[in-house]
């Protein structure tokens, strides 16, 4: 009779086959294999601007100044193939929107209530579309900041859901309103702005509920057997059903998710107690056994024993919905734990090999230390990869993009489609997956060939892709959910090669070289190079974005 391998053994071994990264971040990193879906996510967090903004925008030159710190955060983003931005919309009763019925957050001015200029939301919705990113709206849901806040005009017809909590204040879970109070904040979201994803925080009892005075509600109100634990669960429960429901009526292709906490519960040998979901009236897992959210990104922010066996429970109650672990990789700071790079490098190929949605990082302000950022760019995330695929809701792929064609330009070339439909849901939006190869057909189920996702119907393509043979080009339309319609697919002639193709030796401050489909293969070398010595025989990009002494060019080996 087979047994399921204990839990223990099961981790165990996975962590045996887990590559390291390299002793020096100075050094070129092997490319691992990388799956087509992976989520690969980054909590941007508005609250006290930790993340962005920094700039307060109150003028014309402020407000251009935030919203190009927030290009910046985003390029990065790209040029490490992070597909997902959790950006927090909701703090703690304040918005980064215009909205009806809650008021302005201070991050954006410096000021309570003040109008920032501009609509930040749909600016971001923007500017992450435009990198073929996801933007999922990160909202707070249980906690207020202060009464103080609760003065405020606009929070007057509300100001009876909040109970105060060991000095702070919080929506009551058990008023039977703080449920569509919370679907309506959400609602006002899905139908006025292109959002990915709805992704609730905090929906949860706070810490010490133990202390949370509801008794004498709880017995003035129960008329069965209930136990108060249970009561408790169900009200929060009762909020995630509001929501799901109000999301799936207006907008059903928009994600929803939760950041749950780390540990569903204690395990018969990890008997860990204390901060878990059963403590805070969480069951997650009860909320992907319903379908009532499509992703999970639990917060696991611990390691060792504490990691490893929860990750393999969130799998193991998953109910099929895709789960991205949150890693906690703010403890790489010295003013934190002092993490080394291995203990997060290791989560990462763990949860990759587990065959879990992808992974989360908290924060971005931290993505930098110890060099985490260049091990993604150039190892663990050196191909693109499209999100972890939510497809229990809708299964059915769009119509295949036609009229597929290119078009000559004075800087290149363009690829052009009719676009496409969702076949289920008419007004959901579209994108394109654009796929690029020498070999045809091209294999669209290999990340490599992925060199664009767009919301547009047309891409530029460089003369790089084209100078030194014939490319193959495939381009399917995506919902939401991640289903690909059949691709189109058309091949390019050939044209004529760029000048200064050979640079036998390179004389420049930094080089970057990239594989024609932009994966950097040599990051960076100071001094005279002679590329042919470290590279195999091929055709390759050069830039240098060295002001004294920039070029680009095309190098064929």
């Amino acid at each position: 009779m087979n047994r399921p391998l204990p839990l223990t053994l099961l981790y165990i071994s996975l962590l045996l086959f887990l590559p390291a990264p390299p002793a020096s971040a100075d050094l070129p990193y092997p490319i691992t294999h990388t799956p087509k879906h992976e989520t690969r996510a980054v909590w941007l967090t508005t609250y006290a601007s930790l993340d962005w903004p920094r700039t307060k925008a109150t003028s014309p030159r402020t407000i251009r100044a935030q919203q190009d710190e927030l290009r910046r955060i985003l390029d990065d983003l790209a040029r490490a193939n992070f597909n997902t931005v959790l950006l927090q919309t909701r703090l703690r009763g304040t918005v980064i929107y215009p909205s009806s019925i809650e008021p302005w957050d201070e991050c954006l001015t410096g000021t309570p209530g003040a109008h920032p200029g501009y609509d930040p939301l749909e600016f971001a919705i923007q500017e992450c579309h435009a990198r073929g990113m996801e933007l999922h709206a990160w909202i707070v849901a249980i906690p207020f900041y202060d009464y103080t806040h609760l003065k405020h005009p606009s929070m007057k017809p509300h100001r009876n859901l909040a109970v105060r909590f060991e000095n702070k204040w919080y929506l009551d879970p058990a008023l039977p309103q703080t449920p569509q109070y919370l679907a309506d904040l959400c609602t006002e979201i899905v139908t006025r702005y292109n959002v990915d994803g709805i992704h609730l925080d905090y929906i949860r009892y706070p810490d010490h509920a133990d202390r949370w005075n509801d008794r004498r509600q709880y017995a003035e109100s129960t008329h069965d057997k209930t136990t108060l634990h249970h009561r408790r669960t169900e009200n929060i429960t009762r909020c995630v059903r509001a929501i799901s429901k109000a999301i799936r009526i207006r907008a059903p292709w928009v994600k929803l998710s939760a950041a749950s906490l780390g540990r569903r519960a204690p395990l018969p040998r990890y008997p860990f107690r204390g901060w878990d979901g059963t403590a805070v009236h969480q069951d997650a897992a009860l909320w992907m056994k319903e379908g009532l959210i499509d992703m999970l990104f639990p917060m696991m922010y611990a390691r060792g024993d504490y990691f490893y066996p929860f990750a393999v429970d969130w799998q193991d109650h998953s109910a099929g919905v895709s789960v991205v672990p949150g890693l906690g990789i703010w403890f790489l700071s010295p003013e934190e734990k002092d993490w080394p790079l291995t203990d997060i490098t290791r989560q990462m190929h763990f949860v990759r090999a587990l065959g879990l949605g992808g992974q989360a990082c908290f924060r971005y302000a931290f993505l930098r230390r110890k060099g985490l950022y260049d091990y993604l760019r150039n190892t663990f995330y050196a191909f693109p990869a499209l999100p972890s695929l939510t497809t229990a809701k809708d299964s059915l792929a769009p119509k295949t993009p036609s009229d597929i064609r290119l078009e000559t330009t004075p800087s290149g070339m363009r690829l052009r489609w009719s676009a496409s439909e969702d076949e289920p849901f008419a007004d959901a939006p579209v994108k394109y997956v654009v796929y690029a190869s020498p070999i045809t057909p091209v294999d669209t189920h290999n990340p490599k060939c992925i060199v664009a996702t767009l919301s547009d119907t047309v891409f530029s393509v460089s003369p790089f892709y084209l100078a030194l043979h014939t490319v193959h080009f495939a381009v399917t339309a995506m919902d939401n959910s991640g289903n690909e319609s059949i691709p189109a697919r058309i091949t390019s002639p050939p044209i004529k090669q760029p000048e200064h193709t050979k640079f036998p030796v390179v004389d420049a401050p930094s080089v970057e070289v990239s594989d024609l489909s932009g994966r950097k293969v040599l990051v960076s070398f100071d001094g005279q190079i002679n590329p042919s010595d470290v590279l195999s025989p091929g055709a390759y990009i050069l830039r240098s974005p060295h002001s004294d002494a920039p070029f680009e060019g095309l190098l064929n080996l």
